[in-house]
């Protein structure tokens, strides 16, 4: 079923209907994203995950019954000297972090996370 919203409209949504901390961590996760690259383009793929790209994947945030799961594209290929990658770190491209209730996120850790993705779009 086709929709009439943009994907921002959709995210929003999202964020919304959640209602709880794991809407709000999403939308910390968003503004992020945003900050480290305000010519970010959001796009809403695979019948509901917000996915944030430029010149391809930079992550996508999927929310779950117990946590909001933040995945890298290419994480794999990124440094991560602050260690917030904690899941999917068996895979040869993808990297993910899974963000619980109460966790708070690393703002410069992730902001430096989401430019060196978008370098690596670049390169």
């Amino acid at each position: 079923m086709a929709s009439d919203k943009s994907p921002a409209e959709l995210i929003d949504g999202r964020i919304a209907e959640l209602g709880d901390w794991r809407g709000e961590t999403l939308a910390q996760v968003r503004a992020l994203v945003k900050r480290a690259d305000p010519e970010v383009v959001e796009e809403w793929k695979w019948r509901g995950v917000p996915t944030w790209y430029h010149e391809g994947i930079i992550c996508t945030g999927e929310t779950y019954k117990d946590k909001v799961k933040v995945t890298f594209a290419k994480g794999a290929s990124l440094d991560d000297p602050a260690g917030l990658f904690n899941s999917s770190l068996d895979g040869n491209v993808r990297r993910a972090i899974d963000i619980l209730e109460g966790e708070t996120i690393d703002q410069e850790a992730f902001v430096a996370l989401v430019e060196a993705a978008v370098a690596l779009n670049e390169a």
